[in-house]
Parts: structure tokens; C-alpha cells; sequence
């Protein structure tokens, strides 16, 4: 009976990534990992130019999944307490108390999107940073519980004044922080100029439909996932290699140009990081309805589950954008799969 309803879900997240596909194009893999961390239970950083379509993006994701939704935009002048509570006057002039956006909807809610989370300040970072790791927060003097949170973040790489860089500990709370590119096809880029349905957000995202996947009851499907999927003894020395690796890309055989290996690595991925990477794999592996995992299921989310867990030395973390993804190809060609 498992077998079934498992597979019965698999088809609901194919359609689920069929129909965000339709409504933002051109970013195939990147909606692919994003069914992944919905399907991992884990929160989702999106970094990108403006207007390559990240928020268009999550709105479609957050219509999709259905449940309760809530936003926020981030701003310089944002505080901790904006996201729990905000006051007003009421028609009688008298001050009033409304729950915010993180408490409006109690443990009912399910999406929460952090617009332009690089625009807030690092008290509120920290807030948003135990929400993610413990999914509960504490207000008028008692625990509220978030059971079923998804955190959905964005960022624009372009500006930089006034913007506040997510501290390595908040970044380790993603399970995923996903690039998105404009699009190279002319195809592509000819639909997103001329396509007057691409034209009107608002509409575009309402054609998605929120009944394909249950969301209260993600949380027991995705431990079912995790526990039906089986790695075998190799995989799991592969994986712990492609860990050390990230750690001691030299002592492995990996030279990036004009680098002094021995200087690269600040950290390597956290022990949580690693159990983030097993998770999405294993999540790839049944969405490509397999009961085993196999190398090519780790190594098509290394990167995106990786790359901002490995912390450069600060000499040379101004190469960043240009050293990480020589990198991550580097420790993935070194280390022969099983």
C-alpha cells in the first residue's frame, strides 16, 4: 500500500514540476531542485540578477503547494519584531496589537517567503535563523510552533549598498541555495518579450493548480521517502570522500589555477550540510522512481547542496564566483563514483 501511495505521490510532484515549468520557463533545474527541497523538507535560497524571474518563481511554488502563505520584504529599517507583530490605531484611536506575518496563521503555516532577505538586518537574520532550525519562536511569553514551515528566500546579486551579507550560519540553514541564470535560448527569451501570457504575473501564477499535493501531510511522506530509499556501502564511502574532499581539496589531487591549495579552505561543509546532501539525493532518486541510490543521484545536487557550505579563506573569498564552481567540478571529477 505504501508502494502505491508513494508512487501515487511521485506522479503529483512530476506534475506539480510540469506546471511551475509552464509558468516560469527556461529554469528547468533549477524548479527540479526546488521540488527536491519541498519533497527534503528544507529551505530554499534563490540568488540571481534582477528580474531573471526568482520571486515569479516562488509565488509559483507557494501557489502550488497550497496551505497558509505568508511574505515579507526585506528592508533596511526591518526589525525582529516586524515579523511578529505590528501595531495600529483602530478607528477608535485606540492602539492595537496584530499577530505578523510568522504568526498570523499559527502552526498552519506552510510557506514563508523572504523577499530580498540581503536588505535585512542581521538581528532579523538571526530571528529567521531559529525558525529554520527549530521551526518555533517565542512571543508574549510563550512558544509558538511551526510545524510544517518552508522557508523560501531570495536575493539580488547586483546591489550592494545597503544590503547585509547572510552570516555562514544562517547559509548553513538552507539545504539548497540555487543560481538563477537568464536564460541563453532564443527561444526562450522570445516567448518572456512577445508572449503577452508571460506579461501579467498575477494571472500567470493563478493557472497553478493547489490541489496536486496534500501539504499537511509532507512531513510523514517525506520521512516515508528518506526511509524507502537505500544507499549501498559504496555510495555511502563515495559520499564521505566527496566530504573530505571539500574540506582538503589538495590531499585529493584537485589544483584550481593561480591557487595556493593549502590557502583555499576556511570550513568545509558541516555534518549537517552532509545529511542535507543525502536527503535531496534521496529525494532525486525516488522522483526518478528508484528504490536505490546511485552516484549520479549525489552528484546532481552537490552543488546546489554544497557550494555555500564551503567557506573560502578570506584572501581569497573575492574570487568567490569564479573559484567555487572550478571547485566543486574539481572534487567531482576527482572522486571516482562507484
Amino acid at each position: 500500500m505504501t508502494d502505491k501511495l508513494l508512487s501515487d505521490w511521485r506522479d503529483n510532484a512530476l506534475q506539480f514540476e510540469q506546471q511551475i515549468n509552464r509558468v516560469v520557463i527556461g529554469q528547468q533545474d533549477a524548479v527540479r531542485n526546488i521540488v527536491i527541497a519541498v519533497f527534503a523538507r528544507g529551505h530554499v535560497l534563490l540568488e540571481g540578477n534582477v528580474g531573471v524571474g526568482k520571486t515569479t518563481l516562488l509565488r509559483a511554488v507557494a501557489q502550488g503547494l497550497g496551505g497558509q502563505y505568508q511574505r515579507i520584504e526585506g528592508t533596511i529599517d526591518l526589525m525582529p519584531a516586524d515579523l511578529i507583530y505590528y501595531t495600529y490605531l483602530n478607528s477608535d484611536g485606540k492602539p492595537c496589537v496584530d499577530p505578523g506575518p510568522l504568526l498570523k496563521q499559527g502552526e498552519q503555516l506552510s510557506t514563508f517567503f523572504f523577499n530580498e532577505i540581503n536588505r535585512a538586518r542581521p538581528q532579523v537574520h538571526s530571528l529567521l535563523l531559529r525558525v529554520m532550525a527549530e521551526r518555533s519562536v517565542g512571543a508574549f511569553n510563550r512558544e509558538y510552533l511551526f510545524p510544517h514551515i518552508q522557508v523560501f528566500a531570495d536575493r539580488n546579486r547586483v546591489e550592494k549598498e545597503e544590503t547585509f551579507e547572510l552570516p555562514a550560519a544562517a547559509r548553513d540553514r538552507f539545504l539548497m541555495e540555487i543560481s538563477i541564470e537568464t536564460p541563453n535560448d532564443d527561444t526562450v527569451l522570445d516567448d518572456l518579450m512577445f508572449n503577452t501570457r508571460f506579461h501579467d504575473v498575477d494571472v500567470l501564477v493563478d493557472e497553478i493548480d493547489s490541489s496536486l499535493i496534500p501539504y499537511y501531510q509532507l512531513n510523514e511522506w517525506a520521512v516515508r521517502i528518506q526511509q524507502t530509499i537505500e544507499p549501498s556501502p559504496a555510495l555511502r564511502r563515495y559520499a564521505l570522500e566527496l566530504w573530505k574532499a571539500a574540506a582538503e581539496p589538495g590531499r585529493y589531487g584537485i589544483r584550481l589555477s593561480d591557487v595556493d591549495m593549502s590557502q583555499l579552505i576556511q570550513a568545509g561543509a558541516s555534518p549537517r550540510g552532509m545529511s542535507y546532501l543525502i536527503r535531496a539525493a534521496k529525494v532525486r532518486a525516488w522522483l526518478e522512481n528508484r528504490t536505490v541510490l546511485l552516484p549520479e543521484d549525489v552528484q546532481a545536487v552537490y552543488r546546489v547542496t554544497m557550494a555555500h557550505r564551503i567557506f573560502l579563506n578570506p584572501i581569497m573569498a573575492y574570487r568567490k564566483d569564479e573559484l567555487m564552481p572550478e571547485l566543486i567540478d574539481g572534487i567531482l571529477e576527482a572522486i571516482a563514483a562507484p
